[in-house]
């Protein structure tokens, strides 16, 4: 039976480094290769034009590209536009493009991994199994995919990526990181740290070693109650980690990092939109700088979870901009082809 190459996309640089030594290859080639990689995205050594036909052929006797490939596409009434990959192990996943052309920001919503093991009760992700981790190129191939398809729709490049998508980023903890390496590398998109935000279901050790890796991206976490037990009814993450312990390890994170920090907070009918709710979250939003992110309920099929109507939405928010905080309601997008906050499931 073959083995299955490695693609190139997942060696480290010593690897590629080594390789090329042993090819007797220059030094500027590895440079070469990185800009094909990382800068042009390219999927095949055929493109890599500047090296002769001998370097490619060797290449493709070494290596492979296990690159992302598009299976559907849809576009929602108001503009979003949700896609459906296939993995090279048969593996569906789903990103999403959210344009804002007005304002000039296009934003990518990210997958990190096939499924999820964290069984949020209102997630459609949270409905499925998690397969496996989504390896860097893999997350890499969505940014650079839909940003590609971007330009040709908006004439704009993507502006902000959110890893808000399928999987929880901190459980894929390494291939996430060197995701957001190759983005902010000059050798690859050079985004700016700041406008990619990585969200977290709430991982307390996960977040501890952002704070300890220092890092330059801002943090979400998806809170959506402010008390243990309300919490916890909704999200069994919440039983290992705690509110008390997950705040803790966010003013950990804000003191190592000074990164911003905000609150994903979906307002469920009858479970969550009290004003004393409200005066809880705000609690939780005393000891360092945090926006809340008010987020309407998106339906998914099966689950009994309703959206809080728009002037319990409204009163939530005021409460909370009374009492200080920092309060922004987001109205659902993509919701008519199930590409809304919670919605993705491969549909």
């Amino acid at each position: 039976m073959e083995i299955q190459k490695k693609d190139i996309r997942a060696v480290t640089n010593a690897e590629l480094q080594a390789y090329c030594k042993e090819q007797g290859w220059e030094n500027y080639r590895i440079k070469q290769l990185q800009i094909w990689i990382w800068q042009k995205g390219v999927v095949s050594f055929d493109e890599m034009t500047n090296l002769s036909l001998t370097m490619r052929e060797n290449l493709k006797a070494h290596w492979t590209f296990l690159h992302l490939k598009e299976d559907a596409v849809q576009k929602s009434s108001d503009g979003t536009i949700k896609y459906r990959w296939l993995c090279h192990d048969g593996h569906k996943i789903e990103s999403v493009l959210i344009p804002v052309p007005d304002e000039q920001r296009f934003t990518i919503c990210v997958s990190s991994q096939v499924g999820c093991s964290l069984s949020c009760k209102f997630c459609a992700t949270g409905q499925m199994k998690r397969m496996r981790n989504l390896e860097c190129p893999e997350i890499w191939d969505q940014v650079m995919m839909v940003d590609l398809h971007c330009q040709k729709t908006y004439g704009h490049r993507i502006t902000n990526i959110v890893y808000m998508g399928m999987g929880e980023p901190l459980l894929n903890y390494g291939n996430v990181l060197c995701s957001i390496e190759r983005i902010t590398s000059p050798d690859g998109l050079g985004m700016s740290p700041r406008r990619i935000t990585v969200s977290t279901a709430g991982i307390e050790k996960g977040i501890r070693r952002l704070a300890d890796d220092k890092v330059k991206f801002n943090l979400a976490l998806s809170l959506h109650a402010a008390d243990d037990k309300k919490r916890s009814s909704i999200m069994p993450i919440n039983d290992q980690n705690n509110i008390a312990s997950l705040m803790s390890a966010i003013l950990y994170f804000h003191q190592k990092t000074g990164g911003r920090i905000s609150y994903e907070y979906i307002l469920f009918k009858g479970l969550n939109d009290t004003p004393q709710d409200a005066k809880l979250l705000a609690g939780l939003c005393k000891e360092f700088p945090v926006r809340v992110n008010i987020i309407e309920y998106n339906p998914v099929a099966g689950v009994n979870f309703s959206s809080a109507d728009d002037p319990s939405i409204d009163r939530f928010g005021r409460t909370l901009r009374d009492l200080g905080v920092m309060a922004t309601v987001r109205r659902s997008r993509g919701k008519d082809i199930d590409a809304a906050c919670g919605q993705l499931a491969n549909k």
